[in-house]
């Protein structure tokens, strides 16, 4: 089928694509992929192994992450681009991310929010510079009236005041907290939510359960460092 230039098939746009959050999200990816992870002294004098026991220690996550206040840790373009898709997909209006970071997952998520008509991202993370940039960046995304960004660890701060149902939670932050996490938001996942896990890899425990039928998921490795799972239960 050939369509002309006025056809609708050719203007359909969305929020992640045009201004103002189109040319943030290239700035943004741009700059991450500039600050390569060894390029913080305290990371580069780990070793290989080293790293990855912090990676997975569910007791220095704090500390690990803070040597890592100034680093984006976004995830990839393609990773962003599935976090939309998704959203929109499954006409998410209620969403909780674990790990804002600079905010460029969350940028995804709200964009897909707006498209779907408007809801709420209820987003935790516990460094607080990070939390200023991720502000900064959801207002000039003109997104920040969807998002509640809560500083601190979330453990706690994602154990209360959330929705009775909620359509789909992003694991980004500790790897090791994703069972933790998962515990506080599960009863609340409705049937058919999605689970999106980053790099769940480091936490062997969070992937035991989302791919054990039995514990009420659907789940399933999703290129190279994602966890895609849905609430069947």
């Amino acid at each position: 089928m050939t369509t002309s230039p006025q056809s609708p098939l050719r203007s359909l746009q969305t929020t992640l694509t045009t201004p103002p959050l189109a040319p943030l999200l290239e700035r943004l990816f741009r700059e991450d992929e500039e600050a390569s992870f060894r390029a913080n002294p305290a990371m580069a004098a780990l070793s290989d192994e080293e790293r990855e026991r912090r990676l997975r220690s569910r007791t220095g996550y704090l500390d690990f992450y803070g040597q890592l206040k100034d680093m984006p840790l976004a995830v990839s373009r393609e990773t962003g681009a599935l976090l939309y898709m998704l959203a929109r997909g499954c006409r998410a209006r209620s969403i909780v991310e674990f790990g804002t970071s600079f905010g460029i997952s969350t940028l995804h998520l709200a964009a897909a929010l707006r498209d779907n008509g408007g809801g709420r991202l209820i987003t935790s993370e516990f460094e607080p510079s990070k939390v200023a940039r991720a502000k900064d960046n959801l207002a000039s995304s003109g997104l920040a009236d969807l998002v509640d960004i809560r500083q601190g660890d979330a453990l706690h701060t994602l154990a209360a005041d959330l929705p009775d149902s909620v359509d789909m939670l992003l694991l980004d932050g500790a790897k090791a907290l994703y069972p933790e996490i998962l515990d506080l938001i599960e009863s609340r996942l409705r049937p058919g939510a999605l689970v999106i896990a980053d790099n769940a890899e480091y936490s062997a425990d969070y992937l035991a359960r989302v791919r054990s039928p039995a514990c009420g998921y659907m789940s399933i490795p999703f290129a190279e460092d994602v966890e895609l799972s849905m609430r069947i239960g």
